[in-house]
């Protein structure tokens, strides 16, 4: 059960709702993550740069791969609302998420996602090496500032232990999160 409810939209500043109502007309929908953020609009804006970093990754990016990476970022984090977002973009992708062969590059990207989560110190130079060759300096900026806000997102899901939203529950059917290594 979550430690923090979600905003009011009746009893919730005028600053609030003006959030609320722009990310419904963004996206359509809101996620409990996103009703409890609410609480502070600041907070909903900054955690909703994900989306301003995921289009300065298109040009480099295809939403396979960044649903890869996302989905190997949360389930090192043990993150299971943000597992559950990205093996519904896969399943709905036509996709069996524990069954994808990832290409090369892919692999790379859920290296690099898993190794910045179990310690960002010590990314392997190896790995950066391979991201170098294969990306340019905007796009790896971009790429950990991306990660940033998955680990961060994640983090706030498990700290706050975020409701599952109803309409991620078809995709976790069976799915437990692995044991940490």
């Amino acid at each position: 059960m979550s430690q923090l409810s979600h905003f009011d939209y009746d009893t919730a500043s005028e600053a609030a709702r003006a959030e609320h109502d722009r990310e419904v007309a963004l996206r359509g929908r809101m996620t409990n993550m996103k009703r409890t953020l609410l609480h502070s609009p600041a907070a909903h804006r900054i955690y909703a740069e994900w989306f301003t970093l995921r289009e300065e990754l298109r040009p480099a990016l295809d939403d396979r791969a960044v649903w890869l990476f996302c989905l190997s970022i949360s389930l090192e984090s043990r993150s299971i609302i943000p597992v559950g977002f990205f093996r519904r973009a896969l399943i709905n992708a036509g996709l069996t998420p524990d069954a994808v062969v990832a290409t090369e590059d892919e692999a790379l990207l859920m290296e690099f996602g898993r190794a910045i989560v179990v310690d960002a110190n010590a990314v392997p130079q190896e790995l950066w090496d391979q991201l170098k060759a294969r990306y340019d300096e905007p796009t790896l900026v971009n790429l950990v500032a991306f990660a940033g806000i998955m680990i961060a997102t994640a983090v706030f899901n498990n700290v706050v232990d975020v409701d599952v939203d109803a309409e991620l529950r078809p995709y976790l059917e069976g799915f437990e999160l692995p044991a940490r290594s």
